[in-house]
């Protein structure tokens, strides 16, 4: 497969800049695999097509205020990092800019002196490994410094930061939002519980690699990103019961999917309690083991999560209902509209 054969046309005004107001006033493309038909509605439809005996499954990491603006104490030069992950204690791998000036020893200050870092490690494309120092508790110093690392695409400033948080975000460490779950309001989950649908939640910490693009000619030559997953015994044994039963598990978003593939593919179909790192890379030809139908938002051209999308519904399909999407001017990428499949 060539990375080309993953393209299409996306007029630049189609990217959503800004959330709507209203979560799940978004609009919903509803495609069936099987059939190829196609429907146009609004993300609170999607109630409509999730069964009593479904398994929703959502990812409820929550995304750190992860970009530090400081200045070095000797120089007064600005510098930005962005935290990347925990490597241990109080040490972050982060991007780092400008990194030419910051070698190993360079001391920088955030928010007058509340935080400061040290650079103790230099890693390739501007990466560094930082000591913090601080006092009191890291996270809630890094909530009253940090601002949202939004994606690259998106050039308008957040008004409100948890607009880019899921309502049910929960558990730190992402670097990017699972958007597709941005489309919930509480109210929503509640009326698909009541429905009968059980309500499930793992994590997966999101890395900026999801923003990384295919760089190279050939699918099979592009090299996954890795990003940690967990899936506790409770959630495990509520999608085994699901799957007894024969109801549907149901995704939300592509890092649901990643877990639940990874998963099932470590342990032959089967659903288990597991953590770990994942960079499984679902592609058409792809056998799917655990998901059955999900929801997502509309991705990037050329990138990994449009193949992923390809390997559920095709390549032909996938790329019909984009083209349909953009004739109807939906809004795409992280504060865009969604598309559910079957």
């Amino acid at each position: 497969m060539n990375t080309a054969d993953f393209d299409f046309d996306l007029p630049e005004e189609l990217i959503a800049q800004t959330p709507l107001k209203q979560r799940d006033a978004s609009r919903l493309l509803v495609v069936d695999r099987e059939s190829g038909e196609m429907k146009d509605q609004h993300f609170d439809a999607i109630i409509d097509h999730l069964q009593p005996g479904d398994a929703l499954v959502m990812n409820n990491t929550r995304v750190l205020p992860a970009r530090l603006y400081g200045e070095k104490p000797d120089t007064g030069g600005h510098v930005e990092l962005l935290l990347l992950k925990n490597t241990q204690g109080d040490d972050w791998e982060v991007l780092a800019k400008p990194a030419k000036r910051l070698r190993v020893g360079s001391h920088i200050s955030f928010g007058d002196g509340r935080l400061t870092a040290t650079i103790i490690k230099e890693l390739e494309h501007g990466g560094r490994i930082v000591h913090f120092a601080y006092e009191g508790i890291f996270l809630e110093v890094l909530e009253s410094l940090g601002e949202m690392p939004l994606p690259p695409y998106i050039h308008e400033k957040l008004e409100d930061r948890e607009r880019y948080q899921t309502v049910y975000a929960k558990e730190n460490g992402s670097a990017a939002a699972p958007t597709a779950g941005l489309h919930f309001t509480r109210e929503l989950l509640e009326k698909i519980e009541e429905k009968g649908v059980k309500l499930v939640y793992l994590t997966l910490h999101v890395g900026l690699g999801t923003f990384r693009p295919v760089s190279v000619e050939q699918v099979d030559e592009h090299e996954m990103h890795s990003e940690f997953y967990h899936l506790s015994e409770e959630a495990a044994a509520t999608l085994q019961e699901v799957k007894a039963a024969g109801g549907r598990i149901v995704a939300v978003g592509t890092t649901s999917i990643r877990t639940l593939e990874t998963i099932g593919n470590k342990f032959d179909g089967h659903i288990q309690a597991d953590s770990g790192w994942t960079n499984i890379f679902i592609k058409p030809g792809y056998d799917w083991r655990v998901v059955d139908a999900f929801s997502t938002n509309f991705h990037l051209p050329k990138s990994t999560l449009v193949m992923l999308v390809s390997a559920f519904l095709g390549r032909e399909l996938t790329l019909t209902a984009y083209q349909h999407a953009i004739n109807e001017h939906y809004r795409f990428f992280s504060f865009g509209d969604a598309m559910f499949v079957e």
